[in-house]
């Protein structure tokens, strides 16, 4: 659990600085932005450890960027996911069974499947940022 947390915190220190246009400006030809990566891995918190693992029925969050969302209001939404996701992990063992996944899974995949998406945007976060102002780093 920890390096996954890393890698969240490693993911918001990327908007850290940046104004409301610079988080939501395209830098590539899709529809990725630094604001739409904190959505995207919100929802996939929430999808993976909320619904798919425990079973819960859980309102999904849209991942589309709204004029009214910010930094804060974004960042905060991904660490209440985040809260939420831990909490299910700690309450359950790494061999229980996913509960709604159509596949067979069990907790450890999908951790390890949260670590390798959250490492993989941000990555993508890391390229938008230097991108955007040059800044690097973890």
């Amino acid at each position: 659990m920890a390096l996954l947390q890393f890698q969240r915190e490693s993911l918001l220190r990327k908007l850290t600085g940046l104004d409301s246009e610079e988080v939501r400006r395209r830098l590539v030809g899709s529809e990725t932005t630094l604001l739409w990566l904190v959505k995207h891995l919100t929802r996939a918190e929430l999808m993976w450890l909320g619904l798919r693992f425990a079973g819960h029925d859980v309102d999904l969050p849209d991942e589309t960027v709204l004029p009214s969302d910010t930094v804060e209001s974004v960042s905060a939404a991904y660490r209440a996911a985040c809260a939420q996701a831990d909490a299910i992990a700690a309450a359950a063992g790494l061999d229980e069974p996913c509960r709604r996944h159509p596949e067979p899974a069990n907790l450890r995949w999908v951790l390890m499947h949260m670590l390798e998406e959250t490492a993989r945007h941000a990555g993508h976060a890391d390229i938008l940022r230097e991108l955007t102002d040059g800044s690097t780093g973890r």
